[in-house]
């Protein structure tokens, strides 16, 4: 997954430097030659024509010179589409006025609606690489051996069962799986993982897919000291929807990974001490039958 991941952040990149290099050569003509530029597109060659080219054409030397500078490359990106509504403006309006060419200047409209286009999917593609990711780690310690916890945490169609975050989990391959889970405000966000490691004290995966939350992670088993069960280590890495406003919203809603993990960690080590989960309803409390009653089955992922 990392070197997809990579490869799409390389020609995100290149894409970004070509608009860079285009903005400037497009705002050094317009700065240069602003009529050469409007007799092109269909302009009247009046003055009013030439100084706003020439506005123009600073606007774009600064919009290249931005993104090809690299920091902020997303906010830069996102004045060319700025700039780019600007210009369709001026067409608009320039094409109900006498004196121009109509045909060169529909030419030029539709130029620049492509252009329009090609930068937003580039600011886009640039917002999400942007996002840093969110990392948790947790762990937890559980009177049982490494092989157990082991064996119980690989067979995934369980783990809704104990994660209330989840919804659901379908084996779909050899090993691969649909994920379902809960987020913010009633919504459900829906994914495809692969394992990438299965061992005896280590479970990894990662999403797959171009999921609409990327993540990865992995689970370890590592003895506790003086022979007192097993610590369990979850290591997730995700990138949260909307960057880190859409996390400070899932932290709003109470569907934070970090919580939940923290949550869910407590709610497998109260299976597998006890057999069964307790529901928090107060002291009276029934326990909800363990889901484990059976003996582990093996992995389907």
């Amino acid at each position: 997954m990392a070197t997809t991941w990579n490869a799409h952040g390389d020609a995100s990149a290149r894409m970004a430097r070509a608009l860079g290099w285009f903005s400037i050569g497009l705002g050094v003509a317009e700065v240069v030659a602003p009529r050469g530029v409007a007799r092109l597109i269909g302009l009247a060659d009046t003055g009013d024509r030439r100084r706003w080219l020439r506005a123009f054409g600073v606007r774009e030397i600064a919009s290249g010179a931005g993104i090809l500078g690299g920091r902020r490359q997303a906010g830069w990106l996102w004045s060319r589409v700025l700039g780019d509504a600007m210009d369709l403006g001026a067409l608009g309006r320039t094409m109900r006025e006498r004196g121009g060419d109509r045909a060169r200047l529909a030419s030029a409209t539709a130029a620049v609606a492509g252009v329009t286009a090609l930068d937003v999917f580039a600011s886009g593609r640039a917002t999400r690489r942007a996002r840093r990711p969110i990392r948790v780690q947790k762990s937890i310690t559980i009177d049982r051996p490494a092989a157990d916890l082991y064996e119980r945490w690989r067979d995934l169609t369980k783990l809704p069962g104990i994660m209330r975050h989840l919804e659901s989990v379908e084996p779909t391959g050899e090993r691969r799986s649909h994920w379902r889970a809960k987020g913010p405000a009633g919504t459900s966000i829906e994914w495809d993982a692969e394992t990438i490691e299965d061992q005896p004290r280590r479970i990894a995966w990662r999403s797959v897919d171009d999921a609409t939350v990327p993540n990865r992670g992995a689970v370890e088993f590592e003895d506790a000291p003086d022979g007192r069960g097993t610590i369990l280590r979850v290591d997730l890495q995700y990138d949260p929807p909307g960057g880190a406003v859409g996390a400070a919203v899932a932290k709003l809603f109470g569907e934070e990974p970090s919580q939940q993990i923290a949550d869910d960690l407590r709610r497998f080590k109260q299976l597998v001490e006890t057999g069964e989960i307790a529901t928090g309803e107060g002291p009276s409390a029934r326990k909800r039958p363990s889901l484990y009653d059976q003996p582990p089955q093996p992995a389907r992922v």
